[in-house]
């Protein structure tokens, strides 16, 4: 299909659906505690979606069932919500969004923990969101896609972790998967050059242990650590601009 370089108005559409799916994010805080199951949780956030005049972009998207992915402690992605997993104290989850509003996508993730977490699952939290914000620095006119998998990959190996390589960031906005791909590990000045009007996802995950996931057999989707350590993921979509980025899905207005 090649990198779609998006016009004002598609960029106005993105932008619009970024946000509300950033939102969705923040309105299911309040809702993320022990004793909830994670499938309550995706209602509320398909609920919040529909009454916002959009639609949960994963429901039905290749056969997946749910309007968001959730995944727990050592499930890397697209975890499926469920009236059987019920958040216990200690979890750390990952909730991901992504919304179409309009026609146009926008699409978020971020960690969230359940009552009193170990020390060892703040810091691979914080660092992992450290790695997005590294990977979101190297945005800009110019640059070649594979820096933002080098500043990645580079840190969280200093930080002692690996990076999921079987899973990636990618073109979105018209539609769900666009290219161009972004890998979080990848050679410097690699990759094709950023151009303003690109937009797409930077979403880094982080493995305690080996790099490598396992996908469930039994659902076809959820994918693990192959060790069972903790992994984590933050998520934004991103802007390249004249200048440098926009972080579409920043509500709060961090970056």
């Amino acid at each position: 299909m090649g990198i779609i370089i998006k016009s004002k108005e598609q960029i106005d559409g993105i932008r619009k659906s970024s946000k509300l799916a950033a939102q969705a994010l923040i309105y299911i805080e309040e809702f993320v505690k022990e004793g909830v199951s994670t499938e309550f949780l995706n209602q509320k956030i398909h609920d919040f979606i529909i009454e916002h005049g959009a639609t949960p972009a994963t429901l039905g998207y290749g056969g997946y069932p749910k309007s968001c992915c959730i995944s727990l402690n050592e499930v890397i992605c697209h975890g499926i919500p469920s009236e059987d997993t019920i958040l216990k104290n200690g979890d750390i989850l990952n909730i991901d969004v992504t919304t179409i509003l309009d026609g146009y996508y926008g699409d978020t993730s971020k960690m969230y923990t359940v009552g009193e977490v170990s020390e060892d699952a703040l810091r691979l939290i914080e660092t992992t969101k450290h790695c997005l914000d590294l990977g979101i620095q190297q945005v800009r006119p110019g640059n070649h896609v594979g820096n933002i998998g080098f500043a990645i990959q580079r840190y969280a190996k200093v930080k002692g972790y690996s990076v999921v390589y079987e899973f990636c960031g990618h073109g979105v906005g018209v539609d769900f998967h666009e290219d161009p791909q972004v890998d979080h590990a990848a050679r410097r000045n690699s990759g094709p050059k950023l151009q303003p009007g690109m937009t797409f996802t930077i979403e880094p995950m982080i493995n305690q242990g080996k790099a490598r996931a396992k996908v469930d057999k039994q659902d076809g989707w959820t994918a693990r650590t192959v060790d069972n350590k903790l992994s984590a993921q933050f998520e934004h979509t991103i802007l390249v601009t004249e200048t440098g980025y926009e972080v579409l899905t920043d509500v709060s207005d961090e970056y």
